[in-house]
């Protein structure tokens, strides 16, 4: 059946039963159906979107970052030295730092030492 062929391609899992299957059917169709009838739409003189954001005067200006939003981030700005000046930033506790610490081996399957290890071959 084309469903069945549908969900392999898209590494979807196959219904369990034929209600289940019923109703993919009828959510696929609804969403065909709605494709169709966007395609239907009279685009002639419509510019392609670019992105998703507001592109009017307003939201560019709204979106726009001036010096009082970067305050913060200037005030931890430190120039150190005397011919080559660099500027560095205080040292501190940044966002996402007070929270749990995130363990990358946690979820693996196979550790050794620091590392985790992936299983793989050279083939012939």
């Amino acid at each position: 059946m084309q469903l069945h062929h549908l969900l392999r391609l898209s590494a979807l899992p196959p219904p369990k039963d034929a209600a289940e299957q019923a109703q993919m059917l009828s959510t696929l169709a609804a969403q065909l159906h709605f494709v169709k009838e966007i395609q239907k739409v009279d685009t002639e003189g419509v510019e392609p979107l670019r992105s998703l954001r507001d592109e009017t005067g307003q939201g560019e200006k709204e979106a726009e970052l001036g010096m009082v939003a970067l305050r913060g981030a200037l005030e931890q700005e430190v120039i150190r030295g005397t011919h080559h000046q660099r500027i560095t930033r205080k040292q501190g506790r940044r966002d996402g730092e007070e929270g749990e610490k995130w363990d990358p081996l946690g979820t693996a399957g196979r550790k050794m030492g620091r590392y985790f290890v992936v299983e793989g071959g050279k083939e012939g």
